[in-house]
C-alpha cells in the first residue's frame, strides 16, 4: 500500500470519466471510493474509511496498478461522486447502445425516490429516459420537450431560455417513452385522448429535482413537456436578480409599505415568479403573516402559508384570495391576475391595509395599467392602490470561458450613442464545450420599473393611453427594458443581439 496523499493534491488530478463508466455509482457510494485516474502505474482515488481503501485496492488490482488513496471526509466524497457521475453519459450514447434492443417494452413502475444514477435496470426505455433527465440536469435545462411528428420523434431541451434539439429517437419508441413518463408521474397510461398533468420527484446525482409533467394529444401522438425545478437552489436574493442599484433601492423601499399593489409583468419564462419570491424572502419576518395563492407552488418558503390553485374543485385565484383575507394577512402574493374578479379583490385588499404582490402578462410596465383598466378596474381605484409596476426579461450572459472582445460597427454603436454611452469595444462568446458552443452561459434580468408618483397617478385617473404614461415616466427618469439591457451590453455582461431578441426591438 502506498502512502496516502493530501486532499490538496486531488485538485491537481483531472478525473478520467471513462474510468467511472466501468465502476457503478452504487458501488462507489456503498464502498466510499471514487477512482480518479491511473498515472504512472498508480490508481489515484478518493476514499473515506477503511472500506474505501480496500475497495480502491481491489480496483487497482483490476487495472494492474498500485492503489494511491486520497483521504477525504464522507460528505466531500459523496458530493464528488454525485458531481462526477453526473458528467458521464448522455441520451445520445444510450440510444447508440440500445439501438438493437426491443424498444417497445415498457418497464415496471418507477421506485421513487431512488437516485436515478443508481438505477441499473436493463429496460432500454428506462435507461433512455433516465439519461435524458440526467443530461437535462447536467446542462441546466429548464424543460424537456418530447415531440411526435408523422415519421419521427424529436427531443428538445430549453437551456438558458432557448430550445435546442438533443435527440431524434426512432418513431417506434414513442408510445413506450410516453407511457414511461406517465408511469413515473402517476398518470393514466390508457388515456390518450385528453390532456393530463402530473408531477415527478427525483434524485439526480444527489440533487432533489421536482418535475412538472404535461401531456397533450396531437394528431401524431401524445406530446410531453417536462419542466425541471432544482429544489436545492431555493430562492435567490434581490441582489442576484440583476437590478441596477437605483432600481433595487426603490423596489426595497416600496416593499416596506404596509399597503398597496406591486405588479411584475412580462411573458411566460421571464422570471416574474422568481422576482416575487425574492421580494417575499426579503420582507419575511416572524412579525408578518404572509400568505400566497399560486399555480403551481414552485418553491416552498419556510414560515409562509402557500395555497395551490385547483380549478377542478373550484379553488381559483379569486376564491383563494377571498379565503386569505379571512386569515389576517399582512402581505398577500397572488400568482397571477387573470380576471376582473381577482383584480378587484386585490385592489380592495390593498385599500384595506394589505401589501399585495402579483404578476400580469404585458409587454412593458405602462401597459399593465391599461390592461387592468380594460379588465374593468376603475382608474381612480387603481391610481390609489398601485405602488409600482416592474416589467422584466431574462437575457443570456456571455460565457466567461470563451468571451472575447471586438470592435462594434456603426449600426451597433448607434444604440449606445442614443443613450449617450461611449463604447469602443463589445464582447461575444466564441462557443466552447462549457456553453455547448452557444457563446452564452447563465442568465440575468433586465428591468423597467414604473414608480407611481403624483404625476403618474393623475394620468391614470384621466384614463390616458399606456404610451402617454410611458413617455411621462421616461421623462421623469424611468429606464426602459431596452435601456437597461444596453447598459448590460456596455458592461460586457451580454450581447446586443441578445438584448434586441428579448426586448423585440427593431435592429
Amino acid at each position: 500500500m502506498q502512502n496516502q496523499t493530501t486532499h490538496s493534491e486531488y485538485s491537481n488530478i483531472e478525473p478520467d470519466l471513462s474510468l467511472l463508466k466501468e465502476v457503478p455509482i452504487s458501488f462507489s457510494k456503498k464502498n466510499l471510493v471514487l477512482p480518479l485516474r491511473v498515472i504512472d502505474g498508480k490508481l489515484f482515488g478518493l476514499v473515506s474509511g477503511i472500506n474505501g481503501i480496500f475497495a480502491l485496492r481491489d480496483l487497482a488490482i483490476q487495472k494492474a496498478a498500485l492503489p494511491y488513496p486520497i483521504e477525504v471526509d464522507e460528505k466531500t466524497l459523496l458530493e464528488e461522486i454525485n458531481r462526477l457521475y453526473g458528467q458521464i453519459g448522455s441520451a445520445e450514447e444510450v440510444m447508440q447502445t440500445i439501438s438493437g434492443e426491443d424498444l417497445s417494452a415498457v418497464a415496471t413502475e418507477f421506485e421513487s425516490p431512488k437516485d436515478i444514477l443508481e438505477l441499473t435496470s436493463d429496460a432500454p426505455i428506462i435507461r433512455l429516459l433516465n439519461a435524458l433527465l440526467q443530461q437535462a440536469v447536467k446542462e441546466r435545462a429548464s424543460d424537456i420537450h418530447i415531440e411526435p411528428y408523422e415519421n419521427e420523434l424529436d427531443v428538445r431541451m430549453r437551456i438558458d431560455g432557448v430550445l435546442r434539439s438533443v435527440l431524434k429517437p426512432p418513431k417506434l419508441i414513442q408510445d413506450a417513452l410516453v407511457s414511461r413518463v406517465k408511469i413515473m408521474a402517476g398518470l393514466d397510461i390508457a388515456e390518450k385522448r385528453l390532456p393530463q398533468d402530473g408531477r415527478i420527484r427525483l434524485l439526480i446525482g444527489g440533487r432533489d429535482i421536482d418535475v412538472r409533467v404535461s401531456v397533450i394529444p396531437t394528431v401524431h401522438g401524445e406530446r410531453v413537456v417536462l419542466r425541471l425545478l432544482d429544489r436545492r437552489h431555493g430562492v435567490i436574493g434581490l441582489t442576484e436578480l440583476g437590478m441596477e442599484p437605483a432600481e433595487q433601492s426603490l423596489f426595497e423601499r416600496l416593499l416596506n409599505n404596509q399597503s398597496g399593489i406591486i405588479l411584475v409583468t412580462g411573458p411566460t419564462g421571464s422570471g416574474k415568479t422568481t422576482t416575487l419570491y425574492a421580494a417575499l424572502n426579503r420582507i419575511h419576518t416572524t412579525e408578518k403573516n404572509i400568505i400566497t395563492v399560486e399555480d403551481p407552488v414552485e418553491y416552498q418558503l419556510r414560515g409562509i402559508g402557500q395555497i395551490q390553485v385547483n380549478p377542478k374543485i373550484g379553488l381559483t385565484f379569486a376564491t383563494g384570495l377571498r379565503s386569505i383575507l379571512r386569515q389576517d394577512p399582512d402581505v398577500i402574493m397572488v400568482g397571477e391576475i387573470r380576471d376582473i374578479e381577482t383584480a378587484e379583490i386585490a385592489v380592495q385588499a390593498s385599500l384595506t391595509g394589505h401589501l399585495v404582490l402579483s404578476t400580469l402578462h404585458t409587454n412593458d410596465a405602462s401597459s399593465a395599467v391599461t390592461r387592468l383598466v380594460d379588465m374593468g378596474v376603475e382608474p381612480f381605484l387603481l391610481s390609489s392602490s398601485l405602488l409600482c409596476v416592474i416589467a422584466q426579461r431574462l437575457v443570456r450572459l456571455i460565457c466567461a470561458e470563451c468571451r472575447y472582445e471586438y470592435t462594434p460597427n456603426e449600426n451597433e454603436l448607434s444604440y449606445f450613442s442614443a443613450m449617450q454611452i461611449n463604447v469602443e469595444r463589445l464582447f461575444r462568446g466564441r462557443g466552447c464545450q462549457r456553453c455547448q458552443y452557444t457563446g452564452y452561459y447563465g442568465r440575468t434580468g433586465i428591468f423597467e420599473l414604473l414608480y407611481l408618483d403624483s404625476n403618474i397617478r393623475k394620468l391614470i385617473k384621466k384614463d390616458v393611453s399606456s404610451q402617454e404614461i410611458k413617455e411621462v415616466a421616461v421623462r421623469q427618469g424611468m429606464k426602459t427594458l431596452l435601456e437597461t439591457g444596453i447598459q448590460k451590453v456596455a458592461a460586457g455582461l451580454t450581447t446586443l443581439e441578445e438584448v434586441l431578441r428579448v426586448t423585440e426591438a427593431k435592429v
